[in-house]
């Protein structure tokens, strides 16, 4: 995969963008460098914006939600996990992240089996679904959106902060055609509003091989 986008960036402008902290997209993709990998890295969906290894955008969802909304949101939530009884729970159930909530049920610092655990459990029992319907009956005025990324979490941020944002720092660079690549493109999923907005054309993958194909069958990469 490596290798392919680096012939992919000598063909095309190449972005990444993620829900995820830049630290752990950076784990991701092996460290520091991955910022030289790409031409634009949008991290937390676009609310920390990298151009070219450089920083040259920053928003903060506790300064835009205000802190007395935003307790009053994450002690319901906090209330709410107490008296979920799961396979397993561990530690890190919310997290704050620049652009968003990452709220995780089973708790974030969970193994990688216990993920996979999860995921299985999750796919039965919809506790991902139920939950963010709760929050939806009892904070409809917070204009809030909930997308279900992962297999542990689901993400929470104001309405139009999801992967569209990136959207509009690519535009302001003069882009007129821009592809996206992404596997959770169905309703509910962190793909889902970028993957129709009108300004994409997109496309749904399964796999890094999948996108490979993909894309070297569109852009005719060898």
């Amino acid at each position: 995969m490596e290798e392919f986008m680096e012939r992919l960036k000598q063909t095309v402008t190449v972005g990444l963008v993620g829900g995820s902290d830049l630290g752990k997209i950076l784990e991701q993709l092996g460290g520091q460098n991955a910022l030289k990998k790409f031409d634009y890295v949008f991290s937390e969906n676009g609310l920390v914006s990298h151009k070219n290894g450089e920083l040259i955008f920053q928003e903060n969802i506790c300064r835009f939600v205000g802190e007395e909304k935003l307790q009053k949101f994450i002690n319901f939530c906090l209330k709410y996990l107490s008296e979920l009884w799961l396979p397993f729970k561990r530690g890190t159930f919310i997290e704050t992240r620049s652009g968003l909530l990452n709220i995780a049920p089973p708790g974030r610092s969970c193994t990688q089996a216990e993920r996979d655990q999860f995921e299985k459990y999750d796919q039965e029992h919809k506790i991902r679904e139920k939950f963010i319907q709760k929050l939806k009956e009892n904070f409809p005025e917070y204009n809030l959106v909930y997308s279900i990324g992962g297999q542990i979490s689901f993400d929470v941020f104001p309405e139009g902060w999801d992967k569209r944002f990136c959207l509009t720092q690519v535009q302001a660079d003069g882009f007129e055609k821009i592809y996206f690549f992404g596997d959770k493109t169905f309703k509910g999923g962190n793909d889902y509003e970028i993957a129709n907005d009108p300004r994409t054309v997109s496309f749904t993958v399964t796999s890094p091989e999948n996108t490979i194909q993909i894309a070297s069958e569109l852009l005719t990469i060898s």
